[in-house]
């Protein structure tokens, strides 16, 4: 009996579509969107009243999948956001020379130790790189969005905005195969918190200003110690880090020193302390650094 991958793929749409995941085509062979761009649009059919990208168009709609895999032997993408989902991506390193360089599920798994859990249990699918794509559902009116390496090297997500390729595609450099656990599990309440991204500090640059944007640094501050002095058990690391990369941000604007608020993080989190206090200045360091590079200066304080 001869395989037929159109027919394969066509399973591996419906099969995501039955899981209430919407679903659009990519590019045979490829991880690429395979419906047209806004430039070539020709504002008809799905389109009629404006051009519709892929998070738009994807569907759990049988017909719609069957019509549109009929046509060619599509790889699968899984729009992210539409079918509420979160992916954590574990990726593998570029080098692939270096044995000793660590991948994205050692470093998952690191971030799990120190937040107090294990490695969540849920649906995966490898990836064609040997990477890992691990499935959670979010919860009802909260926006996540994607991130790169934010919550540890080698660790991406996608949410609102995203996608992923689905198991049964194929690719050049290999297969996406679902490993384990059929059901995708809701997104751990601590990972939530690490990934809810932090409200952004008032701009106040000059003048009389300052002084409000200090006081609000100062606020801050205290919010976000008692946020950890006060965290539940399993809670405190993620706690932890979304408060210094709060913070991160004041002190790239020059509100608050690094001095201050390590100091002030790590007194918090040693009040309750379940772990030794090299884990916690682990977490305020990778939180800061990663807040004060991807927030501009504004004269930094010393």
């Amino acid at each position: 009996m001869t395989h037929d991958p159109r027919t394969a793929l066509l399973r591996a749409a419906l099969d995501a579509a039955e899981r209430g995941w919407h679903v659009f085509p990519l590019r045979p062979g490829s991880k690429v969107p395979a419906l047209h761009g806004e430039k070539t649009c020709t504002r008809t059919g799905p389109c009629e009243h404006g051009h519709r990208k892929w998070e738009q168009r994807a569907t759990t709609d049988p017909g719609r999948i069957r019509a549109a895999w009929s046509r060619a032997p599509f790889n699968v993408g899984i729009a992210t956001g539409p079918a509420g989902l979160l992916v954590i991506d574990l990726d593998v390193p570029k080098d692939k020379g270096s044995s000793d360089a660590p991948g994205g599920a050692a470093s998952f798994g690191a971030l799990c130790e120190r937040a107090g859990h294990a490695v969540p249990d849920t649906y995966r699918v490898r990836t064609a790189s040997g990477g890992t794509h691990l499935y959670f559902t979010t919860p009802d009116g909260i926006r996540l969005t994607n991130t790169a390496g934010t919550i540890a090297p080698l660790v991406d997500t996608r949410a609102q905005g995203g996608y992923v390729v689905a198991a049964g595609s194929t690719t050049p450099t290999g297969r996406y195969e679902a490993l384990c656990a059929p059901v995708a599990a809701p997104l751990p309440s601590w990972l939530q918190t690490i990934l809810r991204p932090a409200p952004k500090p008032v701009q106040a640059p000059t003048g009389p200003m300052l002084g409000q944007s200090r006081r609000y640094a100062d606020v801050a501050l205290a919010n976000e110690t008692r946020n950890v002095a006060t965290a539940a058990d399993g809670t405190r690391n993620a706690t932890l880090l979304r408060a210094a990369r709060a913070l991160g941000r004041l002190i790239a604007s020059g509100d608050l020193t690094r001095t201050q608020v390590e100091q002030a993080l790590s007194r918090a989190a040693a009040g309750n302390a379940t772990q030794p206090q090299r884990y916690y200045e682990d977490v305020i360091r990778r939180g800061l650094d990663w807040s004060i590079a991807h927030n501009p200066a504004r004269g930094r304080a010393a």
